[in-house]
């Protein structure tokens, strides 16, 4: 494939999705400013390329399991590549953050966005030039473009309600260090393990568009409301208006909402509860595989095309979370949501030390399946608690 192809085929996408995120910003921030970070972005993005394969020299250490082993594969991810990414876009966006045109909560979503856009160009290009744009790659360099975007404009949501509180607050630091690890969990999941693993990134898609989709329309609401109240918080008839589907705020609301004590007892009988759910759903995916005629047997890490069977057990084990969250808040008549979060929590960790102890090389699938998990628990438990109002 040409050079021009290679860089087409990151450009494009990374063009239309920096087009659609200016258009959601009701102020729309300069396009020159807009592009100026993008360009930072590519430029820093390259710098890290750069610094990556530099370091790979000198240590022998690699992303990629096959070729470092699986333990320091996730020691050199989680301990430079994807910190030196997210530092990289914050450095980016730095110029804009220091602007005058930087003055609300929003311009971070943008301009981060913008950064993250310009880094993933460059790095999919490199990516692209290095390895050539056969299929498993083109894939791969799809993928990385909204994960960078989603985990960037989180901390650059921090930065902007730092900006325009102005005072730093922990919500920026604390979001970086989420997007450090969630950036590596799905480097991980892309790059460095075989095109099948690919797979259980599809659910993480979803999650980060459906948490995209909440943020950004509780975003526009604090832009609505009134200015003693518009960064703070949500009107009482934003919230009325929101209930259906509920917003983020009503949403948290719900779960700590105390109309009596904890009922420990239904945490405790909730965490079985959801171990069933997973049971039940692996079990359905079994039955659905064999009626379907899938082979579980042949699933390879390397081979794309033994993927159905891996999709069709992540379901099954994903729908046992919202039924078991329904079950929980239906049967205990419950108002919250605590008690069957706590519940998917302690199912949660029970399965992710099991699976330390049993199967290693499953933990990092598991991590990146459970905050999904988590939110599909507390879905269902929304829908079965006893007090909607």
């Amino acid at each position: 494939m040409s050079r021009a192809a290679e860089l087409l085929i990151p450009l494009v996408p990374a063009l239309a999705v920096l087009w659609v995120v200016w258009r959601t910003d009701k102020e729309r921030e300069p396009p020159l400013v807009i592009l100026g970070t993008a360009l930072l972005g590519g430029v820093f993005g390259a710098a890290t390329q750069w610094l990556v394969r530099k370091a790979m020299v000198l240590t022998n250490l690699d992303i990629d399991v096959n070729v470092a082993g699986q333990g320091m594969a996730l020691l050199f991810l989680f301990a430079f590549v994807a910190p030196l990414g997210e530092a990289a876009k914050v450095a980016a966006l730095w110029p804009a953050f220091r602007s005058r045109h930087f003055d609300e909560p929003y311009d971070g979503v943008v301009y981060a966005s913008a950064a993250a856009l310009g880094f993933t160009f460059a790095e999919d290009a490199v990516m692209l030039h290095t390895h050539g744009a056969t299929g498993v790659w083109i894939a791969r360099a799809l993928l990385a473009l909204p994960a960078h975007v989603f985990f960037a404009s989180l901390w650059g949501w921090g930065l902007g309600r730092a900006r325009q509180l102005r005072e730093p607050g922990a919500q920026f630091p604390l979001l970086f260090v989420f997007a450090v690890i969630g950036h590596g969990v799905y480097v991980h999941l892309v790059f460095g393990r075989g095109p099948t693993a690919m797979v259980a990134v599809l659910p993480l898609l979803f999650a980060m568009g459906l948490v995209a989709f909440f943020l950004a329309r509780d975003l526009r609401r604090r832009t609505l409301a009134s200015s003693s109240s518009r960064i703070t918080r949500l009107s009482i008839a934003s919230l009325e208006a929101l209930s259906k589907p509920p917003s983020l705020r009503a949403f948290r609301e719900a779960l700590k909402k105390r109309d009596r004590p904890i009922l420990w007892r239904w945490v405790l009988l909730g965490g079985f509860v959801h171990i069933g759910g997973m049971v039940l759903g692996l079990t359905a995916a079994v039955l659905l595989g064999r009626y379907a005629q899938l082979d579980f047997s042949i699933v390879d890490e390397h081979d794309a095309s033994t993927a159905g069977p891996v999709a069709l057990l992540i379901a099954g084990l994903l729908a046992g979370f919202p039924l078991a969250g329904y079950v929980i808040t239906r049967a205990g008549e419950l108002g919250s949501l605590f008690e069957a979060a706590a519940a998917s929590v302690l199912s949660i960790v029970a399965t992710l030390a099991l699976l330390g102890l049993v199967a290693p090389v499953a933990l990092v699938f598991a991590l990146a399946l459970a905050p999904i998990a988590f939110g599909l628990s507390c879905a269902g438990a929304w829908v079965g608690r006893a007090d909607p109002g």
